[in-house]
């Protein structure tokens, strides 16, 4: 979510998450030594415990971009948030080894670590977004029949849970980062292949046009139409004029679709709504991740750094909005 999922609530106001010290002394530990030589063999896609996640333990910080249309109860059945952000995101090391018990194939095992992500507001300073989780690695199986894969567990407050599997890909050379839109359809249906706002109706994604229904009022300088129009602009700006040598790519998601036949959202019943539809039911996660080394320049050292784009898809009113957060952090 933002994830990431619904950062704030319906009413406009903007909820302060306390920054928290987060450490989780877990070890888990193998399966009994007698059915160890059981385990399945760990794919070559995923060599090693962590495989396309042990670049990740440590802490990254950066900056980003944030956006929610937001149902809003009264006048105006959608409100738009937008957010500049500041972020901290931490990673554990490695928990150990994660035993699956199997019935149709035999037991697996799973490695795995920690992470808590914690957002705030740049320009109002105040925290919107908390959320603690953990990646794992999933080696390749047999029943079912699914190649290696990374899968992300997150927790978010406002009463969801998601589970996004997904593979790993590791490429020469900087990201291909795709435009991402903004634009609201109809639950069940494709996204529009478009990247750009029709105006009307969706007159709040529109910064030359003043509204009550948008946040910040007014828009700053730093929020323009392009970032708007494609929040993943973002992330092509942040990396202009750098050489990236190399990236593992993370790409995951809770729809289940062949090959995977894993993963999912699940929402509290208020999120969920009764008969006369959903309050904000976050239905759909998807992400990228680029893990990326950065060559030295102009006197400065080589680095690692994390860029992402995550869209969680919120039903209410008849149609699934677009939540979209990018930002690009670097490790410390």
């Amino acid at each position: 979510m933002g994830v990431v999922v619904v950062l704030l609530n319906g009413q406009g106001r903007k909820t302060e998450e306390t920054n928290m010290s987060f450490e989780i002394n877990i070890q888990l530990g193998p399966v009994d030594p007698l059915v160890r030589p059981g385990l399945t063999t760990r794919s070559a896609t995923i060599a090693g415990p962590l495989g396309p996640l042990a670049e990740l333990p440590g802490t990254w910080k950066g900056t980003g971009f944030n956006q929610i249309w937001r149902p809003f109860h009264g006048t105006s059945d959608r409100f738009l948030e937008l957010n500049l952000t500041e972020e901290t995101l931490t990673f554990s090391h490695s928990i150990g080894s994660i035993p699956n018990r199997g019935l149709l194939q035999a037991d697996t095992e799973l490695f795995g670590i920690h992470y808590l992500q914690q957002i705030t507001d740049k320009l109002a300073k105040t925290g919107i977004h908390v959320e603690p989780g953990f990646w794992v690695t999933v080696p390749t199986t047999t029943d079912p029949a699914e190649g290696a894969t990374v899968v992300r567990m997150a927790s978010i407050p406002h009463g969801t849970t998601v589970n996004a599997q997904g593979t790993a890909l590791f490429v020469n050379g900087g990201p291909h980062i795709d435009p991402v839109s903004i634009a609201p359809f109809g639950i069940g249906s494709p996204p529009p292949p478009n990247t750009t706002l029709a105006f009307p109706p969706f007159n709040e994604a529109n910064l030359s046009i003043p509204t009550t229904f948008r946040l910040p009022n007014p828009i700053p300088a730093s929020i323009t139409q392009a970032m708007v129009n494609n929040p993943n602009s973002v992330l092509t700006a942040a990396i202009a004029g750098q050489t990236i040598t190399k990236t593992t790519v993370l790409i995951i998601n809770t729809a289940v679709a062949a090959p995977l036949t894993g993963g999912g959202t699940d929402n509290i019943s208020f999120l969920k709504g009764g008969a006369g539809g959903p309050n904000a039911d976050a239905a759909q996660m998807s992400a990228i991740f680029w893990i990326e080394h950065v060559a030295a320049h102009g006197g400065h050292p080589a680095f690692l750094q994390l860029q992402y784009t995550q869209t969680v898809l919120l039903n209410f009113n008849g149609l699934s909005w677009p939540h979209v957060s990018v930002a690009t952090l670097r490790k410390h």
